[in-house]
């Protein structure tokens, strides 16, 4: 399978929970370095009928950052948290 930007894609089938969940498979978690507590974003693309998983790009505790990127983050976390409330 090809993706978007023309690089090779793995697919996997994944079951839904009554809940709505659904488990990340191993191999895409190891290749992704997606660890458990890890923030993912979840984007819907409806004209294309898929949902897009990325693992969202936080800079590791002490990890120096622009003002820009720093204020990018918090609002982002800020919206995160607001979701959540």
């Amino acid at each position: 399978m090809v993706g978007a930007f023309g690089s090779a894609v793995e697919a996997y089938t994944v079951k839904v929970t009554r809940r709505g969940r659904i488990t990340i498979p191993k191999a895409v978690r190891e290749a992704l370095g997606i660890r458990e507590g890890d923030l993912v974003q979840v984007r819907l693309d409806v004209e294309r009928g898929c949902i897009i998983v990325a693992k969202l790009g936080v800079p590791e505790p002490g990890k120096p950052v622009g003002y820009e990127e720093y204020r990018r983050l918090i609002e982002e976390l800020e919206g995160e948290r607001a979701r959540w409330r």
